[in-house]
């Protein structure tokens, strides 16, 4: 990773939303396994399941049920997996044109949503039984956005062409 002025990349977090997913018959021994298999194979790394800590009514989700999955990258397989997302990912993605800007938060991460798992090369669309999401989240040790953002430019993070 290159490193400017003492600011670099901390770690990688990609975390999948189960959603509605949980409500299915045979949630727990099928469909989970499923997603837990291919976020692992996807991130080279066992994914930690990620429960409610409150119940929600609304959302009919009671303190305990299992709500997401989640996986930390840090070192070697961090800097693997975005030098994958950067190079293959991102222009596998449908209608790609860059990152918006509006991704990073005041903290200088970075916030990516992937629609469809499909468009990682470690995943066979014929044989996947399963369809989600994923949230990748570049968190960096930037004080500001705009260290944020001049980081992830030199880490060839394409964004969107700015108009003016």
């Amino acid at each position: 990773m290159q490193k400017m002025s003492g600011v670099s990349l901390e770690k990688i977090v990609v975390s999948v939303g189960l959603g509605r997913a949980r409500t299915s018959p045979q949630f727990e021994e099928k469909i989970l396994p499923d997603i837990a298999k291919e976020l692992s194979g996807i991130t080279g790394q066992k994914a930690a399941i990620r429960r409610a800590k409150k119940s929600i009514a609304g959302f009919k989700v009671r303190e305990g049920d299992i709500v997401g999955l989640t996986v930390t990258l840090r070192g070697r397989r961090m800097k693997d997996f975005l030098e994958k997302l950067v190079t293959v990912v991102l222009p596998r993605m449908r209608d790609f044109r860059g990152l918006d800007l509006k991704n990073i938060d005041a903290s200088g991460n970075l916030t990516i949503g992937i629609k469809e798992h499909v468009i990682f090369p470690e995943v066979d669309q014929d044989t996947s039984r399963v369809a989600f999401g994923l949230e990748v989240t570049l968190v960096s040790g930037a004080k500001s956005k705009e260290e944020g953002i001049e980081l992830y430019r030199q880490l060839g993070i394409p964004f969107k062409k700015q108009n003016g």
